[in-house]
């Protein structure tokens, strides 16, 4: 199952090891809860080994209790807990892993480099031979190499030099995640202890993070009627190097010159460009420092009080505790200092989340009819203070960005509060008749403060229907079928995404001269929109769940449609506004698609060989209804009618002006060589109004299939996912394919004489970057990845008993050992799966993680 971008609707419970928790999480916008607590950001914090099962919640009605907090789903996350059986279970999992690049980003070569610095050259007739004349495509001239290239740039010529920084800075790293657990209990007590340590060492010097938890859990049953328990997780975590990516610098680089002079130091400016330095600085110990350092106690406390015969009260309080501190250095022979003085910065933060409920329930059963009630009034409230400092002139740079008011000047003090608070009120009934006939019916009130005083609250309804249709009588000769449920259901839930302070225009400290002098006073710095309310999604579902032939085929198939009015979104402004953008309701969008999910059990043979399949599929279609005051479309915010939100606008590539097309690309603007865009209104000239639609990152479809075998205690699994029809927008083509002949950069098929029919444009010195060269950054980002591959042995219970043991499991597995993809085979890309649609200029390769792993129960 592909827990991944837009791809999770349904309610389906999955069991997690390793790293998956972390992708799922960091990639969804959802809400997620910790045994019943909110944890309200830091979801890497986590360590995966405390994690008994997860539950994503996609249906309409099931989100709608967690009214605001479930407008893009909800995860529910069930820790480890103690057992009731009186054993104690001590367990240890561990794993040992390589990481290492799949492949290398693909950059020009010395000789590449040095022709197109000549084509360059050539385009602009600068490149001539000793007789004044311009030497062809084609032909080298060593008068005109003397002119153009310096003397390390002739001699790297020479010797046939190239420098690959990627060989130099990227390394195979290792990863180990160590986790030790205690589970135990009786009837009344059940305790849970869990221990964890993860590293990662990073592919490149001076990036990796490492993390310690500890977690510790207990429910008690204090009499007949009082239930109470605890459970409390504690994190440190040391992260090195999370804003740097020397990677991205690197592509960049001269590959004629030299990294190291003949003495085996490092060269700090390898050319006459001032803009370049080594990129080897950046990794140098002590040169350029990123260290963050976090501390965190997230805690979940309960007591349940038995009332009466079936009424229940259920009290949680969520306390969770972060500070971080993050301490930035750069020395003078680094890329940003560039031979200056060194800088330092400190960023501390003190984050205090916590989340109060009461729950009350009743539940009563009467002959065939089944009651539940819930009602639930909850409040979260969050805290967070900043406090940053940064300098110049560190007078030694061994002390980083520690006491700096040693430092000569300094470059700005700032501090930050933000607080914020969501408060509940919900009512929800769940009946059934004879286990056939099902009805649910909610009701949620919500307040935000993140709104105006009289858009604060909202209302959001639901209500579910479903019928077992199996259980009835005409239903039973159909002996091959277990399971038949068809379910309808509509809810509203809200959504409060936005930043707190919106409402209100927030003012800051700007300089001015009066009389001659600096003075200072106060400017708004942004535009408040008083008039803001909650964005509701109003959602319909139908669909299907089926089970035939004592389960071997299993499955459920749901369409849905999903209408959001009022989107919370920011509205980009003119520039003579003063403003950038402001936060309003915009409008209306619709969401159509269909899920379907398959489970099949292939093989059940009587020697113990078993062969299963999970196969999903999912569809959406999007578009925009409706924009606010009746505007048909927006094309300073790229929002169209019946086009998704997030739709691509631009010039529409159309080749590249040939040598038989010199008058007529003349007469638009433009030479030979250069990047052609259509003329799609054929008023003979390219402006703005040329620009076209072109696609939208919402794919066609999205599927994904796991195959798992098993073997007299073998096992084997892998699961491939595929993501098709998305386009992508690669700013890493746009900004990193200068063809100025100054800088390195990707390697492409660009224009020449000699090569007529390339995509790329031609080389020209004049031209930082290619004219209207956004319309060679957009892709097809299809895709198919194998995710990961798994081969395990389980010990018979005798063998790891006579070890000492109860059970024992060796492992091994790799994660993405393969990508299938034009983007990235064709078109000299990277790993084309992004949650928004963009490849940044930052950008590194795909990395494979190959791992092995024990695990152990005494």
């Amino acid at each position: 199952i592909e827990c991944g971008y837009q791809y999770l609707r349904g309610a389906t419970t999955l069991l997690f090891t390793g790293t998956v928790i972390k992708e799922v999480l960091n990639t969804l916008a959802l809400t997620i809860l910790v045994d019943g607590i909110p944890l309200s950001s830091g979801y890497e914090d986590m360590n995966p080994n405390d994690v008994a099962s997860m539950e994503i919640l996609k249906d309409a009605t099931a989100t709608a209790i967690y009214g605001a907090r479930g407008a893009n789903g909800v995860v529910l996350i069930t820790t480890k807990r103690g057992s009731k059986d009186g054993k104690t279970v001590i367990s240890y999992d561990t794993y040992v892993g390589q990481t290492k690049n799949l492949d290398k980003i693909q950059l020009f070569n010395g000789e590449e480099y040095a022709e197109m610095k000549r084509e360059s050259r050539r385009t602009i007739g600068t490149y001539k031979d000793a007789n004044g004349n311009v030497v062809p495509t084609g032909v080298i001239d060593a008068f005109a190499d003397s002119k153009l290239f310096i003397a390390v740039e002739l001699d790297g010529i020479a010797n046939k030099r190239s420098l690959d920084y990627q060989d130099m800075m990227v390394k195979q790293s290792i990863q180990q995640n160590h986790a030790l657990g205690v589970q135990g209990g009786n009837d009344k007590t059940q305790f849970s202890i869990n221990a964890g340590y993860f590293q990662d060492k990073g592919i490149i010097e001076g990036l990796d993070f490492t993390r310690y938890s500890f977690r510790a859990s207990v429910d008690h049953q204090v009499n007949k009627s009082l239930k109470v328990g605890a459970s409390s997780y504690v994190m440190y975590a040391e992260t090195n190097g999370a804003n740097l990516n020397p990677y991205g610098y690197l592509s960049s680089q001269n590959p004629l010159a030299k990294a190291y002079d003949d003495k085996g130091n490092l060269i700090f400016s390898q050319t006459d460009d001032a803009l370049l330095t080594n990129p080897l600085n950046e990794i140098v110990p002590g040169a350029k420092i990123d260290n963050t350092k976090k501390y965190r106690v997230f805690n979940s406390i309960y007591a349940e009080l038995q009332l009466a015969e079936g009424l229940k009260y259920r009290v949680n309080f969520g306390p969770d505790f972060t500070i971080t501190r993050n301490g930035r250095f750069n020395g003078a022979l680094t890329n940003d200092i560039k031979g200056g003085n060194p800088t330092a910065t400190t960023d501390n933060r003190f984050g205090f989340n916590y989340t109060v409920e009461n729950i009350l329930t009743y539940s009563k059963q009467y002959k065939d009819h089944n009651l539940n009630v819930t009602l639930l009034q909850s409040m979260q409230r969050d805290n967070f203070e900043q406090y940053t400092q940064s300098v110049m002139g560190v007078p030694v740079e061994t002390q980083s960005f520690f006491n700096l008011a040693n430092a000569s000047s300094i470059q700005g003090v700032g501090s930050n509060l933000i607080q914020w608070t969501i408060a509940s009120y919900m009512a929800r009934i769940n009946y059934d008749y004879k286990g056939k006939y099902l009805l649910t019916l909610t009701a949620r009130r919500d307040g935000s403060s993140r709104f105006g005083e009289n858009s604060k609250w909202g209302n959001f309804p639901g209500a579910a229907l479903g019928w077992n249709m199996h259980q009835e009588d005409f239903m039973k000769d159909l002996t091959w079928l277990d399971e038949l449920k068809v379910r309808a259901s509509f809810a509203q839930v809200g959504n409060q995404g936005l930043s707190p302070y919106q409402t209100v225009g927030l003012e800051g400290r700007t300089s001015y001269a009066w009389n001659n002098t600096a003075a200072y006073g106060y400017r708004p710095n942004t535009i408040g929109n008083a008039d803001l309310k909650w964005e509701t999604s109003t959602s319909k579902n139908i669909g299907a769940d089926f089970s035939i032939w004592r389960g071997r085929v299993a499955g459920s198939v749901e369409y849905y449609q999903t209408n959001t009015t009022d989107l919370l979104l920011s509205d980009q402004l003119p520039t003579s506004t003063g403003f950038a953008a402001v936060t309003r309701n915009v409008g209306e969008t619709k969401n159509t698609g269909i899920e379907i999910s398959l489970s099949t059990v292939n093989v059940d043979a009587a020697n113990g060989f078993k062969w299963s399949t999970d196969f999903t599929f999912y569809k959406n279609s999007e578009a925009i209804v409706s924009l606010y005051n009746g505007a048909k479309d927006d094309v300073g915010n790229r929002w169209f009618i019946g086009k998704p939100l997030n739709s691509y606008y631009d010039y529409q590539y159309a080749g590249i002006w040939q040598t038989a097309e010199a008058d007529k690309a003349k007469a638009m603007g433009f030479t030979v060589g250069q990047i052609k865009v259509a003329d799609t209104n054929n008023d003979g000239k390219i402006t703005a109004d040329d620009r076209v639609w072109l696609g939208s990152d919402v794919p066609a479809w999205v599927g994904g299939i796991t195959n798992r075998f098993s073997y007299k205690g073998f096992d084997l699994s892998f699961f491939v996912f595929t993501r098709q029809g998305q386009m992508i927008v690669s700013k890493f083509h746009q900004n990193s394919n200068y063809l100025q002949g100054r800088y390195n950069q990707i390697k492409v098929d660009y224009w020449t004489p000699n090569n007529p029919n390339a995509y790329y444009p031609r080389p020209n010195f004049n031209q930082e970057f290619p004219a209207y060269n956004t319309a060679i950054m957009y892709f097809d980002g299809s895709f198919i990845k194998v995710r990961n591959i798994n081969v395990g042995y389980t010990f018979p219970a005798k063998t790891a008993q006579k070890l000492g043991l109860s059970s024992l499991r060796v492992y091994a597995s790799i994660q993405q050992p393969f990508i299938f993809s034009k983007y990235r085979s064709v078109d000299n890309g990277v790993d084309p799966e992004t949650s928004n649609g963009n490849i940044e200029n930052n950008v590194t390769p795909a990395t494979s993680v190959s791992t092995f792993g024990l695990n152990i129960k005494f």
